[in-house]
């Protein structure tokens, strides 16, 4: 009789202490009245006929309330989250029409409250320091009423949802799905009362978050759905509750009503609370806080349009009429601003001579680009300098990195291009590399950049010179596939026209020596770099390079010499390794980089055959054949390249090469 007793108490007790309903990692709250067991802080307060106020009209602040026990979301530290459901209704009522305070949100963290937060457009959930600080581990569910640009909001009406800051992860206007798909509007400061159903799947890791008018009943299809793993983001147990806040104009945020469950589905909701009636207040309260309030909107209005005509000093660009025609390949300052950070030193790809490259990701589209920064100073050669850009924006080529476009702004110029995930090539061969390439990386590159080259010189509708080519121009995609990038100095003249004179611009050492004596940028300039740069990547060594006693390493002469002395793969590249070297490949190389370095151009070979050379369609001359004397890289003067390929028979004549008969002269002799 006496345990019975003991039992029958303790059971009240229970029944006193506990919710309307109560079990395990279980609670519902049909209204307040008997659940003022929940913790509050701030400004939340309970109204006397059972509703939760998180904040009020009366004061510009913040309020929380959490269930007061933690809630068991895993077995262990490393165990995966449980399924869990949550239901609440809620309603949110501004004395003014379209102004509100800033919002609420579903919150779950490791404690109760949120120590160190802050109002306003934080929502009382974090501050400036802590924002999207992976350490906070919390997640939430945000009803924000307010647009905030330092947030990427959309718009001041949506629902996202947030982890660890208030850059939603996943964000939708604020509306919900009929069962035929159409999207209905909602406004979440009418007033009016609505529910939300939180609900994430163990086994899909998906959470989805829904969103329908009270009474209406739960749509099908949720308005937010979000497939991530919470697990590395929730202790053992965490808190549940809900966070609120204000700005300048005071708000009520109420809940009527709240369920929670995990490995289940969360209790419907029923008999709630009624809202006051709307219009309850009189005109006094226009008086004390109205006025105030539009005067203080007033100011910030007033703040904003300051801040506003100094952001866009901050980001004015230079656009002039005869730009216009370009404008689909412009960008806005203010997006690459945003993309690169700031142009942090942090996402500085790289430097020299000609500007800074920053990697960047656009604000909308998420696309990964690289922004290039140059100074410039002449309008009339800015103009050209535009119009050559967009000319060769519209190149398509697997072996071009794609310019995607420009932005100019007081002294700078910024060309974007489509950022190349693995850098340039000169990374791979200097300077104690994360791995080296082997030999068929290095083949394949040397392919690419080849067919890329080609295409600028007889495949497009204008002739494009390159100027700059090295490794350093080089940059490899996902795949370590050789893109040609970097046409910051590039030039370009139609077919069967005369380049005209520039000044001389480049690189040492890849620089032809008909170009630096007359300033014309020609195809075969372009190849006499090709042919350092074959060097380059076969020996592992730039074309100069300093040495101790003054005497600088010239790699073409040293590459020469080696080859006069029967020798030629003493120059290869000792970190290649035996594994995949294909001896006649690499000599083939070698070969036809000092054929395309030869210091006349008329003994250089074209793009074209030089395609063929490297496919072995066609056979390399040897180079003893063409009357290599032994002093260094002096050719003897008989004819030149072309003279000796037409000692061969040939049958056609290419219009774009400068050698008509090397395409199909060496047809029959292979390789």
């Amino acid at each position: 009789m006496l345990f019975n007793l003991v039992i029958l108490v303790s059971l009240l007790i229970l029944v006193d202490f506990a919710p309307a309903s109560c079990e395990v990692d279980a609670f519902i709250y049909n209204g307040f009245q008997s659940g003022k067991n929940l913790s509050l802080d701030g400004i939340a307060e309970f109204t006397p006929n059972g509703l939760l106020l998180l904040t009020d009209s009366k004061t510009q602040d913040q309020g929380h309330a959490f269930y007061p026990k933690p809630i068991h979301f895993k077995n262990s530290p490393n165990a995966t989250v449980f399924s869990f459901s949550t239901t609440f209704v809620f309603a949110i009522r501004s004395d003014f029409g379209n102004l509100s305070g800033h919002g609420l949100a579903f919150v779950i963290a490791p404690q109760r409250g949120l120590r160190r937060a802050l109002a306003n457009h934080y929502l009382g959930l974090f501050n400036s320091a802590n924002n999207g600080d992976r350490s906070n581990h919390v997640v939430g569910v945000e009803l924000d009423t307010q647009y905030s640009e330092d947030f990427d909001d959309i718009n001041d009406n949506h629902v996202g949802i947030d982890i660890n800051g208030l850059t939603s992860v996943t964000v939708h206007t604020t509306g919900y799905f009929d069962g035929t798909g159409l999207f209905h509007n909602l406004t979440l400061i009418s007033g009016q009362p609505m529910q939300v159903w939180v609900d994430y799947d163990e086994s899909t890791q998906r959470i989805n978050v829904t969103l329908a008018p009270l009474h209406m009943g739960k749509p099908i299809r949720p308005l937010l759905s979000l497939k991530t793993d919470l697990s590395p983001i929730f202790y053992q147990t965490m808190y549940v509750g809900f966070s609120s806040s204000t700005g300048s104009v005071p708000t009520d945020h109420y809940i009527l009503g709240w369920s929670f469950k995990t490995n289940g589905k969360a209790q419907e909701l029923s008999q709630l609370p009624n809202l006051p009636r709307l219009g309850r207040k009189g005109t006094s309260r226009f008086v004390t806080i109205g006025l105030p309030v539009i005067f203080l909107v007033s100011l910030v209005v007033a703040t904003a349009t300051v801040v506003y005509y100094v952001r866009r000093k901050k980001y004015e660009e230079l656009l002039e009429d005869w730009e216009r025609e370009y404008r689909p390949q412009r960008f806005k300052y203010k997006d690459l601003y945003a993309a690169t950070k700031g142009f942090r030193e942090k996402e500085l790809l790289g430097a020299g001579g000609f500007g800074k490259v920053y990697r960047g990701v656009m604000p909308i589209t998420k696309l990964e680009i690289a922004v290039k920064k140059i100074s410039h100073e002449s309008r009339q050669g800015m103009k050209e300098f535009v119009s050559e850009i967009v000319i060769i924006g519209r190149i398509q080529h697997r072996n071009v990195v794609p310019l995607l476009g420009y932005c100019r702004r007081k002294g700078e110029l910024l060309l974007v291009y489509e950022y190349m995930s693995n850098g340039s090539l000169d990374k791979y061969l200097y300077d104690q590399p994360r791995f080296t390439l082997d030999w068929n990386q290095r083949f394949r590159v040397i392919r690419g950049v080849a067919s890329g080259l080609f295409f600028l010189h007889e495949e497009c509708d204008h002739i494009v010179v390159h100027r700059d080519i090295k490794a350093s121009n080089i940059l490899l995609d996902g795949e370590l596939n050789g893109r040609l990038g970097d046409f910051g100095l590039a030039r370009l003249y139609g077919h069967g026209t005369d380049p005209q004179s520039t000044r001389v611009v480049g690189t040492l050492g890849y620089l032809a020596p008909e170009h630096t004596r007359t300033g014309r940028a020609t195809p075969s300039s372009d190849v006499f770099s090709f042919g350092a740069f074959l060097l380059e990547v076969a020996c592992g060594r730039r074309p100069i390079e300093p040495r101790q006693d003054g005497d600088d390493l010239i790699l073409v002469d040293w590459v020469f010499s080696c080859w006069n002395r029967g020798n030629i793969l003493e120059v290869v590249d000792p970190n290649i390794g035996n594994i995949d070297f294909v001896r006649g490949q690499v000599e083939l190389v070698l070969k036809l980089g000092l054929l395309c370095s030869h210091s006349e151009p008329s003994f250089r070979p074209t793009l074209r055959q030089i395609l063929l050379f490297l496919d072995g369609v066609v056979a390399l001359p040897e180079l003893s054949a063409l009357g290599v004397s032994s002093a260094g890289l002096t050719f003897d003067r008989h004819g030149g390249f072309d003279d000796f390929v037409k000692s061969y028979p040939s049958s056609s004549v290419n219009a774009h090469s400068r050698s008509p008969s090397v395409t199909d002269s060496f047809l029959s002799g292979g390789r």
